[in-house]
């Protein structure tokens, strides 16, 4: 199946090994994108996480794990996101999300939905770790998507 990449990118006011450990410590992770983990990350390591929409759970495999620079996970859906760290300008560490999608007939709502899921996950872990906590932005949105998905039900 033929697959684009999206990418995003955020810079952020800290240790490039906080914005790394941040995707891969389970007390960290859950702070700002997920609401449960099994495990951390690590070579090889498969973990499901839980994400904040109800009911959205996937098992992640981490392909290549390079401590502090890269993380690359496969999903169960076969698709990888590559996570990049590096030192920029400022004292700013700069954290990038490559994500595949699937080129099908939503090719657009999978692109807009990708980068608009990845852009506020890194806006939230940027005010986490710039400011000690999180604006709950991931949450928020996880809300929204819940709402919509009881109104699409008829539940609402």
């Amino acid at each position: 199946m033929t697959t684009t990449n999206v990418t995003v990118s955020q810079l952020i006011t800290c240790k490039v090994s906080d914005a790394f450990d941040a995707f891969v410590e389970p007390s960290k992770i859950t702070q700002f994108w997920l609401s449960s983990t099994s495990g951390p990350l690590s070579e090889g390591s498969k973990v499901t996480w839980q994400f904040m929409v109800p009911g959205a759970v996937d098992t992640v495999t981490v392909d290549i794990f390079k401590r502090p620079s890269l993380i690359q996970l496969a999903w169960s859906d076969g698709s990888k996101t590559r996570f990049e760290f590096s030192e920029s300008v400022g004292g700013n560490t700069k954290v990038s999300i490559t994500a595949e999608v699937f080129a099908g007939a939503d090719l657009m709502d999978q692109v807009v939905n990708t980068t608009e899921g990845f852009s506020i996950v890194l806006c939230d872990l940027k005010t986490l770790l710039e400011s000690g906590r999180s604006a709950n932005l991931v949450r928020a949105k996880a809300e929204l998507i819940a709402s919509s998905m009881a109104a699409a039900k008829g539940d609402v």
